[in-house]
């Protein structure tokens, strides 16, 4: 059992509450919540912890006298208080480090410690265990060396892969049929999974290989038109070029929409003005949809199959 906690700023509520939901396969609220799956806390751009639950208790003072069992076999260790679904103060929160701490049979070591511990109280029990924290790798990949303006937020490229691929994506092809400078690309690869590349604007297919390049990831990129993909992956994500349903007469989007079900089990379309009724037309079916805004500007999020 594993209790994973995550935070989100209020423009990305949405988003973060759609891609914990398809990780988790249930609506996930309140911060904090207890799952059986055993997804890595860094997958997620909005999960902050994660604790693999060893000891669990009604009470606090029955969870104290289980953790003189703890075995470190030597080890240096530390225990952090992670808040649950009841407000804690931070002095409170160290009283409880302290308590736990103090019954635990080995050397505390604050700075640097060999194992790390997680203390909490969810849904009226005590829990202890392994705690992990995210190391928020997708901050790095800001600082790509070439990239667009109007390109995704890499936190939020990282949410769409999530939602794209699921909780177990180790056997899934993804592809980015629009890849740009290869921002969702770079999030992938970042969590092992296997996607390619493909984009009509040669400038962009040749920044994308640079920022792969720049992060040790292979080329994965190629020149082509979506239109004419061929073979079959299991999910695409489309980011759809900057105003392109805007500019594009209504039959050029419906070749290119429509072309999706040739080449793509499922899809997650990223647009920048609804599109619903083109979806429809193209014989999608929109199976989850959320938007992510930033002040004037909004980004509609389309699951589809």
């Amino acid at each position: 059992m594993f209790i994973y906690t995550y935070a989100c700023h209020e423009d990305e509520a949405d988003l973060c509450a759609l891609e914990l939901q398809l990780l988790f396969g249930e609506p996930v609220a309140g911060g904090a919540w207890l799952s059986k799956r055993n997804i890595a806390v860094d997958r997620s751009p909005f999960m902050k912890r994660r604790i693999e639950v060893l000891k669990q208790a009604d009470s606090l003072d029955q969870l104290l006298a289980q953790l003189s069992l703890v075995e470190l076999g030597g080890l240096t260790f530390k225990v952090l208080y992670t808040q649950g679904d009841e407000a804690v103060s931070y002095e409170e929160q160290r009283q409880l480090e302290r308590a736990a701490g103090a019954v635990i049979r080995g050397k505390v070591e604050m700075r640097k410690p060999e194992r790390l511990f997680g203390l909490t109280k969810l849904h009226g029990s005590w829990y202890f265990g392994l705690l992990e924290e995210s190391s928020a790798v997708w901050l790095k990949h800001q600082n790509k060396p070439q990239n667009y303006s109007t390109a995704l937020p890499t936190r939020a490229a990282r949410a769409i892969v999530n939602i794209a691929a699921g909780a177990s994506p180790e056997q899934l092809r993804l592809i980015d049929p629009c890849c740009g400078m290869g921002t969702v690309l770079i999030e992938a690869l970042s969590m092992g999974i296997a996607i390619v590349g493909l984009d009509l604007n040669p400038l962009a297919v040749k920044g994308a290989r640079v920022n792969l390049a720049h992060f040790g990831y292979p080329d994965l990129v190629k020149l082509g038109d979506m239109r004419l993909l061929e073979g079959m992956y299991d999910a695409a994500i489309i980011d759809m070029p900057y105003n392109l349903c805007s500019v594009l007469p209504e039959n050029e989007q419906l070749a290119m929409l429509g072309s999706i079900k040739g080449w793509a089990k499922r899809a997650v379309i990223v647009t920048t003005e609804p599109i619903e009724r083109q979806l429809g037309l193209a014989g999608l079916r929109i199976t989850n949809h959320t938007t992510l805004s930033k002040a004037s500007f909004t980004r509609y999020i389309s699951v589809v199959e």
